[in-house]
């Protein structure tokens, strides 16, 4: 540049006199005699050699990962301890998944491959921190989208994602194309292209379901695989939902868990009854 703005910058005029070949913008290269560095001086111009090459990898990494964000890594697990598993991607960068985003029940082995969900990329003074999850619902969603080429492309889209992981997940599927079945895209041929997603979710179960702007449909389809006669509206968000007596357990499911992935895959308060409790057409 013309004038220099910083310490790391020198003018025009002083780059070509250095070399007449250099122009704006340049890399200037000078030489330093050593011989006239001390043995501290050396020790100094070393440490911050050193220091840069370490703030330029820092950067280099924050950079790449930055851009992949809410993505997909493909991870070899590299070591595992008390606290997590250090994940190897590309063979070149090491990341590192705590327990608390391990799938429950999932025992992670050195070499096995493992695919984790970039939740944040953050730039510290210590460098920068990769935050990544295996039971974050974004990493079901980017399943889908690599299994499922109508998803990919947009022709079938996911509207949204309830997730207890390592147990059940339920996802909301809606079709812009109406020659093409959502649910069935999603399952593919004999099952093949859910069941991939739910072997590196390690067997986690997978409701899929047909979202519908009308409530009352998105609503009996989100309980499914229960059956329900009746859905109710009470007031905004709350609803009441009829369903056969012998179907009542299955509505609500083990420990409340289909009620409560219903409901939060909606955005719905559901209240379930029996039909033939006293007050079930009762709101």
């Amino acid at each position: 540049m013309e004038e220099p703005e910083n310490g790391d910058q020198i003018s025009l005029e002083e780059a070509k006199a250095i070399n007449p070949k250099y122009g704006l913008g340049d890399v200037v290269e000078t030489e330093i005699d050593t011989k006239n560095l001390g043995r501290i001086s050396a020790q100094n111009a070393k440490q911050v050699i050193i220091q840069g090459i370490r703030e330029y990898e820092r950067d280099m990494v924050f950079n790449e990962y930055r851009d992949r964000q809410h993505e997909i890594l493909n991870c070899i697990v590299a070591r595992v301890d008390g606290r997590g598993a250090a994940l190897s991607v590309e063979g070149k960068t090491e990341v590192y998944l705590v327990t608390g985003e391990q799938i429950p029940g999932e025992v992670l082995r050195e070499g096995m491959r493992v695919k984790v969900y970039v939740v944040e990329v953050r730039n510290s003074t210590k460098g920068p921190q990769i935050m990544i999850s295996r039971t974050h619902p974004g990493l079901v969603r980017r399943l889908f989208e690599l299994e499922v080429p109508e998803i990919f492309d947009g022709t079938v889209e996911i509207r949204s994602i309830a997730r207890e992981a390592g147990s059940r997940s339920k996802v909301a599927v809606w079709s812009n194309d109406p020659g093409v079945d959502p649910i069935g895209a999603c399952i593919g041929a004999k099952g093949g292209r859910v069941a991939n997603i739910v072997n590196e979710l390690r067997g986690e179960k997978i409701d899929i379901v047909r979202w519908s702007e009308e409530p009352e449909k998105y609503i009996a389809a989100a309980l499914s695989p229960a059956e329900v006669i009746k859905v109710m509206p009470i007031d905004d968000r709350s609803c009441r939902v009829v369903v056969p007596d012998d179907q009542l357990s299955l509505a609500i499911g083990k420990e409340g868990q289909n009620a409560r992935l219903a409901a939060k895959l909606t955005g719905w308060k559901i209240d379930i009854k029996a039909e033939s409790a006293p007050d079930a057409y009762d709101y």
